[in-house]
Formats: structure tokens, sequence, C-alpha cells
């Protein structure tokens, strides 16, 4: 990861030095509609979320999980376009100082243009992309892109991935990194597995200072579990489902609950190594 510390970074850093870990929060652009969605952002940021994770709709997702899937149709029948996204981005950054990261299949950014879309992405105010379905080593335009306007770029690893591909995300990654909980597709679940304590540990192990854990966390628990051991949570499934039943008011309750889990109200693991 490169030497100077990026916004993104320093929110990380800092929500491990005063709490448990940070929270990073999963919302897609358009869901139910463009303006709640612009609010719902808002409102978990105020409610103790301290990364914005905005996820842009696309036709054939290969990790999101039904609730996404659905709340994805929702938005692209609704009209969604690839610009609404740097609107969205400017509309929250007036209002709140979180981090924002896009989630996005590369598929959109390169009907966009990626130098195009990494300008105007800087330009609206976001910090960076998470890239599911771009492995580094097929990333040279994307690395190029980022570096030439200051953007975080988050690769993946998972469970299965060899050492030498860890290696690879790593070095290649910024901002952190997007640590698979499990082999399979987004959604809250009762237990985050195993594997995603030891994927971390094997990331830490080889030099990844920034390792944050999505797919599965849903409960303030869970966060708190996950962050025994890796410096973020991402929680998405759980998030949307509020606001698809509640709105606004119940995506900022849940936000809020999920933030509890941050708090440092015992030692953890982290503290006593």
């Amino acid at each position: 990861m490169p030497s100077a510390t990026s916004a993104l970074e320093q929110v990380i850093d800092t929500a491990n030095r005063d709490r448990r870990g940070a929270l990073v929060a999963y919302l897609p652009v358009g869901f139910p509609d463009f303006d709640t969605s612009v609010a719902a952002a808002i409102a978990v940021v105020k409610a103790g979320v301290d990364v914005i994770e905005l996820g842009m709709p696309y036709s054939d997702p290969v990790m999101d999980g039904p609730v996404i899937q659905a709340a994805a149709v929702q938005a692209l029948e609704g009209g969604f376009r690839t610009e609404h996204v740097f609107e969205a981005i400017r509309q929250i950054r007036a209002e709140v100082d979180a981090p924002i990261v896009v989630m996005t299949y590369w598929n959109l950014v390169m009907q966009y243009g990626v130098d195009a879309f990494a300008r105007d992405l800087a330009a609206a105010g976001g910090n960076g992309l998470i890239t599911p379905d771009l492995v580094p080593d097929e990333g040279g335009e994307w690395i190029a892109a980022s570096h030439a306007h200051e953007l975080d770029r988050v690769f993946l690893a998972a469970p299965s991935s060899s050492d030498a591909r860890l290696d690879l995300v790593i070095d290649s990654s910024s901002g952190f990194v997007y640590t698979v909980s499990t082999m399979g597709i987004t959604g809250a679940r009762a237990d985050v597995d195993q594997a995603a304590r030891s994927l971390a540990d094997r990331l830490h192990a080889h030099g990844c200072t920034r390792a944050c854990v999505g797919l599965g966390i849903s409960t303030a628990e869970q966060v708190r579990e996950v962050l025994e051991y890796a410096e973020g949570a991402i929680v998405g499934s759980a998030l949307v489902k509020a606001l698809a039943s509640g709105g606004v008011p119940a995506v900022a309750e849940v936000a809020a609950q999920l933030a509890t889990g941050t708090a440092l109200d015992a030692p953890s693991s982290k503290e006593q190594a």
C-alpha cells in the first residue's frame, strides 16, 4: 500500500485508535429512489457510520444477495444512470465528511471510460472504488487512473486466495482490503464465518494494515466480533432491508445499533495483543 495516508485510511486508523474499529455502510444509489438513497447515506453517517460504500446498481451482479439484487432492480427500473452516483456523492459530501467509496462492477466503469470515471469520481468528492470483479493483474488501467486522480483502490481477498494472490492484492490496494468473509454472496447470516478470521490473520501476516470484513454482518454483536481481528466491518443487506421496510428513520436506527459494536466497552483481543 502507498506510504501516503489517504483520507479513507486516516478515518479507519482513527476508528481503530479511539474505538474497536471502523463501521462501513453499504447503500445502493437510487434505492428506493434517488433522493431517499442520498438521505439514507447522510442519516447513517450521523448515526455513527465511519465510511459510506455507495453501490452502483447493475443488471448482472455476481456477488450480491437477494436483498441487494432486489434493490438494484428497483433502482434500475427507477432510471438509475452512472452519472447519478457522482451527483449522490456531491449531495452527501455537502452534508457529512465521511469518506465515500463506490462499489461497482467493472463493466460500468469501462462503459463510462476508466479515466473519465476516475476524474468524475474525484471531482464529485469520492475517495475510491471497490471492484469486486476486477483483479489487480487485470487492473492496470484502473490503477493508473486512480493514481492520477488520487483515489483509493480496494481489491478483494477471499478465503481461497493463495499467499501469492494475497501479496498482489495487498500491494495493489489502498484504503483497505475488502476481506470476504465467506465463499458466497452477500446477505445477513446468523454467524460470520470463521474463515473471515483466518483470512484477516493471513492478510495481517502478509503486511496488510487495514482489513475490512464484508458479507454476512448484520448485528452489533457481529460488528464487535469482526473488530476483534479486523480493522473494519462492512454491513450491507441489513441496512438495505431496513431502508426497504421503514425508510430513512429505520436505516438510521439500525446504523446506530450497529455502531454500538464499535464501542470500547471491554478490552478487545487487538488491545490485549
